[in-house]
């Protein structure tokens, strides 16, 4: 298999399952026991949550571990929406947000909530004098994204987080896409909140983190004991915690690694090689994830061009038939893109195993794909 899927989801770093082993047979206490067991696990998560903190150059304090991205998204929206609901009750977000921030919005917008909805440009981002105009004396949290999971195009935060400084409104962030792949300092980005998603950056699915800024209040979604400092009840999941932490240290050490984006241009850049003007890229050419590559290839629907690639080459498509008809995707719809454009999208995420060795694997099943389009292979 060539695993070109990265932005759905990565597999568990070697280091980091190392680094969950001793939980799972030996370590096994509970963080709140008073025992050497139960002391070990609790310095263990405390060691986990500085190794986050490190990364997005914040305390550990502020630092919530959550069950993933959906349930960081859900907290930092539901819970700035209902810890606020006396100051206003307006929430700002974009129309190219993950569903994990779009329902929880729909779900508060049944609650009385008023929700803007901004529009995106031609590649995918935000405008700063949309934000102005749509704020209001009942705002209380703007949210969002910082990379865009499908086409990687990269959010103006620092500039947005500007115009809510201005109004006294909280910034929240969903960065499970961009932690892992570009810096992602939370002080440099100006925000109040922000998501991590574990499984995007090489820990296990089902461990994510909050980041919550020191003097912030939210309400907690999950009541019970008085577990992570009172903000998130239950019996901490010490195996993932610590998967997560190690994830986010190695995740550290390659930052300052260009080989993941010179791979991607060098895929890039043998894609229009071949197709020349027949192939479009979705998003900013410039300001995206070093990853991700979501290419149109006009003429023909996303599918299909992945069923020609073949079972064994892993990727995503921005299109879906049902019953005949071609629905695109939502993001590539709001960002304007012509419906037989967008109907040809495929997302390429490369990942920290991928070699150069399977791009040319690739390239070369599209350069046949191309010739036999052409009629010059039988």
């Amino acid at each position: 298999m060539i695993y070109l899927d990265y932005n759905a989801t990565t597999p568990i770093d070697p280091q980091v399952a190392e680094a969950m082993i001793p939980y799972i047979y030996e370590s096994f206490g509970n963080p709140s026991s008073s025992h050497q067991l139960g002391q070990t696990a609790k310095n263990a998560v405390e060691h986990a949550r500085g190794q986050i903190a490190r990364l997005l150059g914040c305390s550990r304090e502020e630092i919530l571990f959550t069950s993933g991205g959906s349930e960081s998204n859900n907290m930092a929206i539901k819970g700035t929406a209902y810890t606020l609901r006396q100051k206003g009750d307006h929430i700002i977000t974009s129309t190219i947000e993950h569903p994990a921030v779009l329902t929880p919005c729909k779900h508060l917008e049944k609650q009385g909530y008023s929700i803007s909805y901004l529009p995106v440009d031609e590649n995918g981002i935000i405008q700063i004098s949309e934000l102005e105009k749509a704020m209001t004396d009942r705002t209380i949290l703007v949210t969002v994204m910082l990379a865009n999971n499908e086409t990687g195009t990269i959010q103006p935060i620092q500039e947005i987080s500007r115009i809510c400084r201005k109004h006294g409104v909280l910034l929240h962030t969903d960065a499970s896409q961009a932690v892992g792949k570009i810096p992602v300092l939370v002080d440099e980005l100006g925000v109040d909140l922000l998501t991590v998603a574990g499984h995007k950056l090489y820990a296990p699915k089902g461990i994510g983190a909050l980041y919550i800024r020191k003097g912030v209040n939210v309400e907690p979604l999950i009541h019970g004991a008085g577990h992570e400092s009172g903000r998130r009840a239950g019996t901490e999941n010490v195996i993932f915690d610590v998967a997560l932490g190690k994830a986010c240290e190695i995740a550290g050490e390659h930052l300052k690694d260009h080989t993941l984006k010179e791979l991607t241009d060098y895929f890039y850049s043998g894609l229009k090689s071949i197709f020349h003007d027949q192939i479009h890229l979705n998003g900013d050419p410039v300001n995206k994830l070093p990853n991700t590559l979501n290419i149109s290839f006009l003429g023909h629907n996303g599918s299909d061009v992945l069923d020609m690639l073949g079972k064994d080459i892993a990727a995503s498509t921005g299109s879906a038939c049902h019953s005949g008809l071609i629905s695109v995707s939502p993001v590539l719809n709001a960002m304007g893109t012509p419906h037989e454009t967008a109907r040809g999208a495929v997302r390429f995420s490369l990942g920290r195993m991928t070699t150069k060795e399977e791009i040319n694997t690739v390239l070369e099943r599209f350069a046949l794909f191309h010739k036999r389009q052409k009629g010059e292979v039988l």
